[in-house]
């Protein structure tokens, strides 16, 4: 997962807006066409897009049409188009902002500021859980590793939620197993092992060797932050 994504065909424009936004300490990915963009959000997840309007083929209001269908992550637009039928336009087919070019890059970094904190810091705590390359969105029962996302069972999917809201701390086997299986499963408790294993496939560098999924002998599992 990146923080932001960047569509833009003017190379030289956008490849000095790729420097401020990572000096200002934004992991990005940029796209130089509407189809790129649109392709890269089919495999990534992004926590928000600066979109250009006037790109070849697609142009950038057809990117937020086909954007805003699939998801509901902040857009701002950037455009050299100034008319006030554009900007109407551009809000009304889903963009959360927009801003005129040429553009102080400093305001730009206020508006992309704003419109994170309004998108994930006012939602509830959860909606998006994130430990190093590891992200896990809630809404869309997704996980994510490297940006990729990665085919879960749903009990190993909830062992993930599990470990990671309770970070460094030694959990029990019972314990653990009673909040996924519950005290009433049929299953047996050699079950949270297999699971455990599996969980480790995927989100484990070396699973024999892990790093974040850590046994506690003779007590049960620690999750350790990357």
């Amino acid at each position: 997962m990146v923080d932001l994504l960047v569509i833009e065909d003017n190379i030289e424009l956008g490849t000095i807006l790729c420097d401020f936004l990572t000096r200002d300490g934004y992991s990005l990915y940029h796209a130089k066409s509407g189809e790129e963009g649109i392709e890269y959000l089919e495999g990534n997840t992004v926590k928000l897009v600066l979109l250009d309007i006037m790109l070849p083929e697609l142009d950038g209001f057809g990117v937020c049409t086909t954007i805003r269908s699939k998801g509901n992550m902040p857009i701002i637009i950037m455009s050299a188009k100034v008319d006030k039928e554009d900007k109407i336009t551009g809000l009304t087919l889903g963009a959360d902002d927009y801003i005129e070019k040429p553009f102080d890059m400093e305001i730009l970094s206020a508006k992309i500021k704003a419109q994170l904190r309004r998108s994930y810091d006012m939602k509830e705590k959860g909606k998006l859980l994130t430990d190093g390359n590891l992200t896990i969105d809630i809404d869309a029962t997704t996980v994510y590793l490297e940006g990729k996302p990665l085919v879960m069972t749903l009990k190993e999917y909830e062992l993930l939620i599990l470990f990671i809201e309770n970070k460094g701390k030694t959990l029990q086997k019972d314990w653990i197993f009673n909040k996924i299986w519950g005290m009433d499963s049929f299953s047996e408790p050699s079950t949270l092992t297999v699971h455990i294993n599996k969980l480790r496939e995927k989100v484990e560098k070396n699973p024999k060797e892990p790093k974040r999924i850590v046994t506690v002998w003779g007590v049960g599992y620690k999750y350790e932050a990357i």
